[in-house]
């Protein structure tokens, strides 16, 4: 049975289209993806991301601890920075992808862990614990999240909700706040490629801000458009680009995988695979058509070979153009080679480029 965040009720009375998505009923869309999309690209979006999980790592190992499972170097990492990396298998394959916090006064760790995955990384997390001296502790249900994202997130953030320390923050890094006499973390992160940040606080917290966005005229965006936007910024969805069956090398996400480390699980496989070069390779794709090359569509070589797969494709709301993500073989992964891809029964040309389809807009 799904489960519902803290702001479902808002969004029924928002009249949001309501489907499930990683265990939990969420909104896929309030007015159109199209409208919420360009929101965020124009001027502002808020996104409930409650369904994303928490869990915190504290203990006297605790930094060792997470530089065992978790493929960034959080040695002599600072207080109020954020890490972007992955949990791997011993064979290199993805477990999540995930953001690491550290802790600004008590040296613990936080963990944001994609929904689907809460339960099945903190056993895992446990699991890989032994001989550590750590406490892991998932405090999933006991916070709710908000994603303010946009070119005015700044101005809605420190204005409207009053959090006037955020415009100070950076690029990947966080800061503590209060709201309501409720500890409050304030984020400078997203998914969509635009400014932004994103707010965790106790449920009810996050439903009175919610509301207060929402009364002041900040767009909702349901999750249909959270895919547009972090696909056009060439970020990776689990179960999608990365699974249990892909690695970070496989999916370009290498500058997120610190191989100087003396250890972390999965670094051997990474460094066989490195060195013998990856059979398939994450590549950007675009069609000279108007055509929609949706996930699972098979992509061909000249000849009509099949050589690789569609993993997120879409007709671009803001580029204008019909574009993919897909793993292909390694021999077909270099810039402009020509490629095609099977839409039902028609083929259509294409080329590979770059996946970061959408030039960001981050505060560094």
């Amino acid at each position: 049975m799904e489960k519902k965040t803290c702001l479902y009720d808002a969004h029924v009375a928002l009249g949001a289209k309501m489907e499930p998505f990683g265990g939990f009923i969420m909104p896929i869309q309030y007015s159109s993806i199209v409208d919420e999309h360009l929101a965020v690209r124009t001027s502002c979006g808020a996104f409930d991301v409650s369904h994303m999980g928490e869990i915190w790592v504290s203990g006297p190992d605790a930094e060792n601890f997470v530089n065992h499972v978790f493929t960034g170097n959080v040695t002599g990492m600072e207080s109020g920075r954020i890490q972007y990396g992955m949990l791997l298998y011993p064979d290199g394959c993805c477990v999540d992808d995930l953001l690491v916090y550290k802790e600004q006064t008590s040296g613990e760790y936080l963990l944001v862990v994609n929904a689907a995955n809460i339960e099945k990384d903190w056993q895992w997390l446990l699991q890989c614990s032994d001989g550590y001296d750590v406490k892991i502790d998932n405090r999933s249900d006991s916070w709710g999240q908000i994603a303010v994202q946009g070119p005015d997130a700044e101005k809605i953030v420190t204005g409207l909700l009053g959090l006037s320390q955020a415009g100070a923050l950076s690029f990947y890094t966080y800061c503590d706040a209060e709201y309501e006499g409720k500890r409050l973390i304030v984020s400078r992160t997203g998914y969509t490629g635009e400014d932004g940040f994103e707010l965790y606080c106790t449920p009810g917290c996050i439903v009175t801000m919610w509301n207060k966005l929402i009364e002041a005229g900040v767009k909702p965006c349901g999750l249909g458009c959270r895919d547009t936007l972090r696909f056009e910024a060439g970020m990776p969805l689990y179960g999608h680009e990365l699974s249990d069956k892909v690695t970070p090398v496989q999916a370009g996400l290498g500058m997120f995988v610190k191989l100087d480390k003396e250890e972390f699980i999965g670094r051997d496989a990474l460094l066989a695979q490195k060195a013998e070069g990856p059979e398939t390779k994450l590549v950007g794709i675009e069609i000279f058509d108007r055509a929609i090359p949706r996930g699972g569509y098979p992509v061909l070589d000249e000849n009509e070979n099949v050589i690789g797969e569609v993993t997120t494709g879409y007709h671009s709301i803001s580029l204008d153009r019909s574009i993919c993500m897909a793993y292909v073989a390694a021999s077909h992964a270099a810039l402009d080679t020509p490629v095609k891809i099977q839409i039902r029964k028609k083929v259509f040309d294409g080329k590979v480029i770059k996946k970061r389809f959408y030039q960001t807009n981050y505060k560094k």
